[in-house]
């Protein structure tokens, strides 16, 4: 007679994985070190002219001028903001921050496209005000200085926005390890994003400046400088919320922008022996830096093994995804099934 009580256990088949990734470049290859130097010029244009343009925006009691300036100052901010991000981004793994510290150029664009909202803001209110109650300003000095300010500004936006990460030391990895997939799409990092959002918006604004000065000097319209400051908040705030509507993206775990989930999730489940996929996530730690993880039912009598290996490649390939976590396992009726263990000699 078979005694009730000993058990023994057989489970199916299972496999997991994290697919590996190619090493990452040096620090002196380090997409945060060239995104470091591209800023550092950038900051040195705009501090420089920064100064130039608050005397002249004093003397010819310009508000147009003044905006540029106060603009300036938050470009300045804004790039010594996204400067330290970078240098924080280029740190590597280490202690409870196991992806490194990516995510401080999301927050540095966030931070960016908030200080851009509140400036455009207080523009728009000076604006109205100049509008109302129009002041004597010299136009001269005006289409001057903001002459001189698209040229500063277009080389700043130059340097910034350089001629496109082409290569993977010029794309953005957050972490040493996690390359991206050949191939992949690599845009700009929304840090340096943050930057050059506030260097383009500026650009306009000169522009909308020296507009201003030419019809005050042509047909002394002195309200040209109101309606010129709210030109630059308009910009301001389009750019803003462009700014703070992709960080927020990356910082709430949104799908990264051009891999649709459910597209991406029935391309696994259509996959030769795969009978299921669940719990599919996909998210973005930074700027080119997509994660998966998901849960893969194959076939039963299925290689897991080579299955879980052929997904890796079709989601890198097809995707762009290659830091990959995938629970695989075979199709079953039961999670378990009990048999009654043999009786041992001896036992009571």
């Amino acid at each position: 007679m078979r005694e009730a009580g000993a058990v023994r256990l057989r489970t199916v088949s299972a496999g997991h994985s994290h697919q590996p990734s190619a090493p990452w470049p040096g620090p002196s290859a380090s997409p945060a070190g060239a995104d470091r130097r591209r800023l550092a010029v950038a900051l040195g244009l705009i501090v420089g002219f920064m100064a130039v343009e608050v005397a002249a925006g004093i003397l010819a009691s310009s508000l147009a001028l003044l905006s540029d300036a106060a603009h300036m100052l938050t470009d300045a901010l804004a790039i010594g903001l996204a400067l330290t991000a970078a240098a924080l981004a280029g740190r590597p793994a280490r202690g409870p921050f196991t992806f490194g510290l990516p995510r401080a150029e999301i927050l540095s664009a966030q931070a960016n496209g908030a200080l851009l909202f509140g400036l455009a803001l207080l523009i728009t209110y000076q604006g109205i005000d100049r509008l109302v109650s129009p002041q004597r300003v010299d136009g001269a000095t005006v289409l001057v200085v903001a002459l001189v300010g698209v040229a500063i500004n277009l080389a700043a936006a130059r340097v910034l926005a350089g001629e496109g990460p082409s290569s993977p030391a010029e794309g953005n990895a957050p972490a040493e390890g996690h390359a991206p997939a050949a191939g992949a799409p690599r845009r700009r990092s929304l840090n340096v994003e943050g930057a050059l959002a506030h260097v383009i918006s500026d650009l306009a604004a000169f522009i909308a400046t020296a507009l201003a000065g030419l019809l005050i000097l042509a047909a002394g319209w002195r309200r040209a400088d109101g309606a010129a400051a709210l030109v630059v908040a308009a910009i301001m705030l389009w750019g803003a919320w462009n700014l703070l509507r992709r960080s927020g993206r990356v910082l709430m775990e949104g799908s990264p922008e051009g891999v649709d989930p459910r597209q991406l999730g029935e391309a696994m489940a259509a996959y030769p022996g795969v009978v299921e996929v669940h719990d599919l996530h996909v998210w973005e730690l930074t700027t080119n830096f997509p994660a998966l993880s998901a849960h893969v039912v194959v076939a039963a009598g299925g290689d897991c093994h080579a299955i879980r290996a052929e997904l890796d490649q079709l989601l890198a390939a097809r995707f762009h995804i290659t830091h990959t976590t995938l629970q695989v396992e075979h199709e079953h009726s039961g999670l378990l099934s009990i048999d009654d263990a043999p009786r041992t000699r001896g036992a009571p």
